[in-house]
Parts: structure tokens; C-alpha cells; sequence
């Protein structure tokens, strides 16, 4: 009793505003029993996705069937009751209501008995899926043309005679007012969004892919989701802040996989000044080395359209290599300065020097670089622009940092996401924590000479690339933020790449795979240690005995044989390699991840088919589970981050009405 004396009367200013919303006596006790009740309802369930890559149609998939969890949902509840077959088109129904019904409408003979039929199934799902949820919060799911109805058929049951005529003549006037069709897609929907409480998305929404603007656009629908922003994200963040050596590497990634659908479809990006560029400077180059890969949902191209891709790929790529080497010798700090390959060709031997070792090259046409790089003085004229190309990147730069849609994607990347996140005793980020041999934290410099490590480190960084785009932001500091982003993308101690190089310039112009090797950071070396592991999570204060790290970026060779679950249960990696690009090396679609009441399921993936195949045969994505940590009790709200915050909620109420019954406060009636 003296602990909530000496507690009201040190936070009684906060109490008076607590008051205002909480005025009586009554009012707070009825919130504090409230909140009591949802701490003990069961955890909801977070669906954990990575590296999507632009893959719209799969993630559609997985979102809709909730990485299998309403399959699994729907067996458990029907059992027995019905064949395998109706269980599976139960499923597609709900995955995919409006093409299903269509579908239905052309084979069904008595379609008020199969309405009757399938909305009592579809009621008892969402009762199912709700039961985790308040009233409240299900209610606030519901779309407003059947809220009422939805919350009548959830809360009463035809085994109840008395209500047993009620129900059914609620089912019968909506067959006979001609809105099943509208309700059965409202509850299915309806049940796509209760089935998972939060969405986690580790980074890399963007390239190889088609779809990124899709994925997008649908997020925006979706209100509890989180991002930690990958190296492929940060690459469009920097592009639409005006950073020219991140348009050239989306541009040039846009032309290897074929796939101009983002830039030119979705962004409405100019790109006929490269190609015109392109045709007038690489006419007479084979361009052999820069034939787009058609992989990754790309279409085909004819040989004309091929032939085209592969000039703009180059062209696209020389401008690249051009304006990365100026930023790195603007910035000596980095220690990339070294990565100016340009200058190292010697045109007449045809070839190139990396790490001190002279290569033959593929090919040695440059012909917006002047003389001789090697043997020729003139400091950096080999990485300078001609007049052409300075046209061509002003037009690119102005395209990429005007453009409203792109900035509308990127802030929504932004409001939704960070470079870490701690959830539910898991630490998220995309790719690495950079760290030393021994396994300590590295410090790595950022702005000014500061040096960060650990939570720091990533913390500062997401400050610094938001100053980028922030107007009243130190000009100076702005101007390095936007610099910022290349490092990122490519820089040896970058959070979100952390390899000894990126090889793009070996990969194009030498044989020899020796030069091709990206030596993997020590945190790629030690991440399979559990004790590094749990130094990592203290460092960044992540509580709880079963604490985990969760990544993405690094795909999973699942066909060699590696397991995603790394460090006696400590690390889950789930990139699986979602995009068809990947499907080769890793051998699967991709992994995610459900964290439910129960514990951690591990889902891995096969290629998804089609959309059509998933509505017209009902062939879901083939799904393996991997049971990765089951708890013994059943967790609840209670065990959760917010539930730490709904208890401290509860104790400041407590305060409160202590305040009311000993007179610090008064009541207002």
C-alpha cells in the first residue's frame, strides 16, 4: 500500500491525464478487467516471409493460405466430416472466393443447397480463427456491409435449439436477397486476415522479379505489418533519393533478368534515351557478356529484342561502373577505392588488374572511355562522363527522383520498417551484424568519424538514410546519407551485404572464377556458433529463454543438403529463394515461417504453378513443415511484447484508482 503511495504521488501529473480517459472509479475498473482478459487469450499468430523479389504471385499464394495454416485449420476442424476433395475446394474457396464461385456457377445443379452447405462451413472457420481474438478487434476486421451479420452467425449456434431458426433464417435471407455470392467473399476474406495476427517481411522486396509494385500495393491494404529493409530495398531507397549509382544498379538488374515490367509498367520510367544511347554507342559490340538471363518470370525475347536488352545492359552497366568508382574516391574512408577497375584496363593488351593481378578480359570495347586507363595519365578521366552519358544520367536521375508512385512505395517502406526489429523475444534483421574474427562486434564508421557496433550500428544507419530524404536535414549530412546507400549495397561492412567485394565487374569481363569469389563476412562464418549467437542478442538486449535471430538474404541450398536452422535452434534463416531466379540453386520456392500459440513451424516451399492451376484443380502450394520449437503450455497474449505493455497498463489503472479512493484525484462524474 505505501509502494502505490509513494508511487501516486511521483507519477500524479501522468495520473491526471490518465484520468481524462479514464474518469471514474467504474470506468478504470472496467478497463482494468478488460485488460486482464485479453492477457489471457492465446498468442496470435505472426507469419514470417523474406526476400520475396518482386515474386507477386506466389506471395499472393502464400498470404492467402497462410503458409498452410488454414489447410491445417480446416482439417482439424472437419476431420472426418468430409471427403479430402471437399476439404481442398473449402480451401481454394477461401484462398480464391471470387474465381471459385465463378468456377462453381458452371457445374453446381442446385446452387442454394451448396450456398447453404458452404456458408455454415465457412462460419464455423471463422469462428475457428477468431476464437484468439476480442470482440473488438474482430469486429474492426469485419467489412462493414456484413459486420452485424458475420458477428450474429459467429456468436450463435444452430446446436442451440433456441437460436437453431434464428441462424438459418439469417443464411436463408442472404441466399434469398441474392448476397450469398458478396458474403461468402466478405467471410472468406475475412478469415485470410484473422488466420495471421502479423505480418514480418525481412527485406528484399524489390528485383528479379516482376512484381514488387504489386506486393506493394497489396501491403498497403494490410495495417500490422513490419519490414526490415534488405539490400535490394535499400538499393530503390537510394535510386528514388537521387543517389545515380543506385538508379544505374536497379536499371542494370531491370535489364539481366528481362524484367522491365517494374520500371517502365509500374514506375512509368523513360527508358528510350539508353536505348537510344545504347544503339548509337554499342551498335557494332556483340555485347556478348550482357545477354539478359530470361529467368525469374520474365518473358522470352526474340533475338531483336534480346540483342537490344543486352546494349542497354551494357550501356547501363559502363555508367555504373563509372559513377561508383567517383563516389568511392570520394569517399577514401570506405577503403573501396580499389574497386575503380575502370582504370585498371589496358585496352591494347585487353585486359584488367584485380588485387594486384593482371586477367585477360572477355572483351575490352569501351568506347566512352578515352585512351589507354593503364598507360595514360590524366587522373580518373577514365571513370569521367562524355557529354552523352552526363545527358543520359541527368535524364535517369530526374526520372527515378520525381517519379510519385516510386516515393510513394519507398514511404511506405519506410513508416512500415527499420534496419532491425526485436519482436516477441526474436531479433529481425535482413542479412548481418558485422562482426570481428574473434566474434565481437565490429565497429564500423559511419558519418563524421563516429564508429558503431551491434544495435548502434543499425540504429544510426536507419537515421542516416532517413536523412536522405529529410529537407531540413545538414546539407552536408544529407548529401553523405545519400552517398550512403551504395555502401550499403556493396560495402564490406555493410550490415546488409558484408562480403570482401561485390564482383559484378569480374563476373562481366573475366573467365577466370577465381576473381568471381565474394569472401563471405565473419558473420556468415560464425552464425552457426550458438554462443555467437547469444552474444549477438545481448548486445541487443533480446530477452527471454527461448530468444531466437531470424534472417533472410543468404538463400538456403536446400537441394545440397543445408538446413535454414542454424545454431542449436538459435538462427532461422529463410530466404529459400521465393523468386524463380532462384529456383535452381536453392532447389525449393522459398521458407517462412509461423510463430503461433503452440511454438515455431518451419514451411518450406515448392514452386508455386499458376493461379489458374490453384482455382481450377485446387493444387495448393506443395508445403513441408518443419516443427522447429513447440512450447509445453499453450503462450498467451500475456507472454508477448504487448502483453509487457498491457500489464504496465494495468499497473498505472491500479495507480489510478488508488488515487480515486484515497482523494489525490477526484472523480469525474
Amino acid at each position: 500500500m505505501s509502494n502505490y503511495r509513494e508511487n501516486v504521488e511521483k507519477d500524479l501529473r501522468y495520473l491526471e491525464l490518465l484520468a481524462q480517459s479514464f474518469p471514474t472509479v467504474a470506468s478504470a475498473s472496467t478497463e482494468i478487467i478488460n485488460l486482464q482478459a485479453i492477457l489471457n487469450l492465446p498468442k496470435g499468430t505472426e507469419h514470417f516471409l523474406a526476400d520475396l523479389h518482386g515474386a507477386f504471385t506466389p506471395f499472393q499464394h502464400v498470404l492467402r493460405n497462410a503458409s498452410g495454416n488454414i489447410k491445417r485449420k480446416v482439417s482439424e476442424l472437419f476431420g472426418n466430416e468430409i471427403r479430402e476433395s471437399d476439404k481442398r475446394e473449402l480451401c481454394t474457396l477461401i484462398y480464391y472466393p471470387e474465381q471459385k464461385l465463378d468456377l462453381v456457377k458452371q457445374t453446381e445443379t442446385d446452387m442454394n443447397d451448396w450456398y447453404h452447405i458452404t456458408i455454415h462451413q465457412l462460419v464455423r472457420v471463422c469462428r475457428d480463427v477468431s476464437s484468439k481474438y476480442t470482440r473488438s478487434k474482430v469486429r474492426k476486421a469485419l467489412p462493414p456491409d456484413f459486420s452485424y451479420i458475420i458477428q450474429e452467425l459467429l456468436h450463435e449456434r444452430t446446436e442451440d435449439s433456441d437460436k437453431a431458426a434464428y441462424v438459418k433464417m439469417i443464411i436463408n435471407s442472404i441466399i434469398d436477397t441474392g448476397r450469398a455470392d458478396d458474403f461468402i467473399i466478405a467471410i472468406c476474406n475475412v478469415i485470410q486476415r484473422l488466420v495471421i495476427d502479423k505480418l514480418h517481411i525481412l527485406g528484399d522486396i524489390y528485383d528479379r522479379g516482376p512484381g514488387a509494385h504489386l506486393i506493394l500495393d497489396l501491403l498497403r491494404q494490410y495495417e500490422n505489418w513490419d519490414i526490415q529493409w534488405g539490400n535490394h530495398d535499400i538499393l530503390w531507397m537510394g535510386a528514388c533519393a537521387g543517389n545515380d549509382a543506385c538508379i544505374c544498379n536497379v536499371i542494370r538488374l531491370c535489364l539481366r533478368y528481362a524484367n522491365l515490367t517494374t520500371l517502365e509498367e509500374a514506375y512509368g520510367i523513360n527508358l528510350v534515351p539508353l536505348a537510344t544511347f545504347a544503339m548509337e554507342t554499342y551498335g557494332d559490340d556483340p555485347c556478348t557478356e550482357f545477354m539478359p538471363r530470361t529467368t525469374g518470370g520474365s518473358e522470352e525475347l526474340d533475338e531483336k529484342n534480346a540483342r537490344l536488352t543486352a546494349m542497354m545492359h551494357k550501356a547501363i552497366a559502363i555508367l555504373q561502373f563509372k559513377v561508383e568508382a567517383q563516389i568511392f574516391h570520394k569517399h577514401p574512408e570506405w577503403g573501396m577505392e580499389d574497386r575503380d577497375l575502370l582504370s585498371t584496363i589496358d585496352t591494347e593488351k585487353g585486359s584488367c588488374i584485380v588485387d594486384g593481378k593482371e586477367y585477360p578480359m572477355t572483351s575490352c570495347h569501351f568506347p566512352t572511355i578515352s585512351g589507354n586507363p593503364r598507360t595514360e595519365q590524366g587522373q580518373y578521366r577514365s571513370i569521367a562522363f562524355t557529354p552523352e552519358e552526363e545527358d543520359l544520367m541527368k535524364r535517369l536521375h530526374h526520372s527515378f527522383t520525381v517519379n510519385e508512385k516510386l516515393r510513394k512505395h519507398i514511404k511506405l517502406i519506410f513508416s512500415h520498417g527499420c534496419m532491425y526489429s526485436i519482436v516477441n523475444h526474436n531479433l529481425l534483421f535482413h542479412a548481418s551484424c558485422p562482426l570481428n574474427a574473434d566474434g565481437s562486434l565490429k565497429e564500423v564508421e559511419l558519418y563524421n568519424g563516429k564508429k558503431y557496433s551491434g544495435k548502434d550500428l543499425m540504429h544510426h544507419t536507419g537515421m542516416l538514410i532517413r536523412s536522405a530524404f529529410q529537407g531540413d536535414t545538414n546539407p552536408k549530412e544529407r548529401d553523405y546519407g545519400i552517398d550512403y546507400f551504395l555502401y550499403l549495397w556493396c560495402g564490406p561492412d555493410s550490415i546488409l551485404f558484408n562480403k570482401s567485394k561485390m564482383a559484378t565487374f569480374e563476373r562481366y569481363f573475366i573467365e577466370d572464377k577465381a576473381t568471381h569469389k565474394e569472401e563471405k563476412g565473419n558473420y556468415f562464418k560464425l552464425r552457426d556458433n550458438e554462443d555467437i549467437c547469444d552474444r549477438i542478442m545481448d548486445a541487443f538486449e533480446v530477452e527471454g529463454p527461448n530468444r531466437h535471430i531470424i534472417n533472410g538474404h543468404v538463400p538456403v541450398h536446400a537441394s545440397s543438403g543445408e538446413n535454414p536452422i542454424k545454431a542449436n535452434g538459435k538462427l532461422m534463416v529463410i530466404d529459400g529463394g521465393f523468386s524463380q531466379a532462384y529456383h535452381k540453386t536453392t532447389g525449393i520456392a522459398g521458407y517462412t515461417l509461423v510463430y503461433h500459440s503452440r511454438g515455431f513451424q518451419l514451411v518450406q516451399h515448392e514452386p508455386f504453378t499458376s493461379e489458374e492451376d490453384a482455382v481450377k484443380r485446387g493444387i495448393d502450394i506443395k508445403s513441408t513443415t518443419q516443427i522447429v520449437e513447440m512450447t509445453a503450455q499453450r503462450m498467451l497474449v500475456a507472454d508477448t511484447d504487448i502483453g509487457t505493455e498491457l500489464k504496465k497498463q494495468v499497473a498505472d489503472l491500479r495507480e489510478l484508482l488508488y488515487a480515486y479512493r484515497h482523494g489525490f484525484i477526484k472523480e469525474k462524474r
